[in-house]
């Protein structure tokens, strides 16, 4: 089971990215929540097995059809909150 905290930089807001991400972690069963920044950037809490989390953040790089992500800061966190859905903020 791994935590991670993300960061994601570029045209991320206006575009759909979050819906995007909450498409991703239900395909994955990653667990966590996704809300916009003031600073322009989306901020992402996710939960899920190895495989899982690694495979929601090669999604998130992508990005979805109409964002451009530009850079994700990736935080591993050991701590669980165990969430039991992903949700938009």
């Amino acid at each position: 089971m791994k935590r991670y905290h993300l960061i994601v930089h570029g045209k991320v807001q206006g575009v759909g990215f979050r819906i995007y991400t909450q498409l991703e972690a239900l395909k994955r069963n990653v667990n966590g929540w996704a809300k916009n920044r003031t600073d322009g950037t989306v901020e992402i809490d996710a939960e899920g097995s190895n495989e899982q989390i690694d495979d929601f953040i090669n999604a998130i790089k992508r990005g979805s059809p109409f964002s451009n992500v530009s850079r994700v800061e990736q935080y591993e966190d050991a701590s669980f909150n165990h969430y039991s859905s992903f949700k938009i903020k």
